[in-house]
């Protein structure tokens, strides 16, 4: 029997895919026993698959057929340190995420960071070398000194209501 978190985290990524498959009216599917198939110390495995399969093992989510550089993860949580941005200092938990989301990423992917808090809302990161094309509605930045990254946090729905158009070209880009 999996965990509650577990149970709380594929919840969420369920959620997430059908808000993409309405959104952009094609499907996005959670990946099934999402984890770390081509992450990390298993990154070798991309030489022996098709990128088809590569696509759907990165992230959490398998992206829309028209969206071949999407890579989504997502985070569900019960709390998280909000007020570590005003001290400048790194918040170790989103760095981890940050950093499980950059490991299977590709060059020029469009990586998204679709992040969940109890009682607090919903919440998008995304790398700033982005904006533009993205709009930038009200957020918070956040330095990913590990790649030395800047990164937007942004509000969910003002950044889909903002951005939808952008990601599919972001997500579709060969740079």
């Amino acid at each position: 029997m999996p965990s509650p978190s577990k149970t709380k985290g594929s919840s969420f990524e369920r959620d997430v895919a059908k808000f993409l498959s309405s959104l952009y009216e094609e499907s996005f599917t959670r990946v099934p026993n999402s984890g770390a198939y081509i992450g990390a110390s298993n990154a070798a495995r991309k030489q022996f698959l098709h990128e088809g399969q590569i696509r759907s093992f990165k992230g959490d989510i398998i992206p829309g057929q028209s969206f071949p550089k999407m890579n989504v993860e997502c985070k569900a949580y019960k709390d998280f340190p909000f007020h570590a941005f005003f001290s400048g200092s790194p918040i170790r938990q989103l760095d981890e995420w940050i950093d499980q989301l950059l490991e299977v990423a590709d060059p020029g992917d469009f990586n998204i960071l679709i992040m969940k808090f109890n009682n607090k809302g919903k919440y998008i990161a995304t790398e700033n070398r982005h904006f533009p094309p993205l709009a930038q509605p009200l957020g918070m930045q956040y330095h990913f000194q590990k790649y030395n990254s800047l990164w937007q946090i942004t509000e969910y729905n003002n950044f889909w209501q903002f951005n939808k158009d952008s990601v599919k070209t972001l997500s579709q880009a060969q740079q």
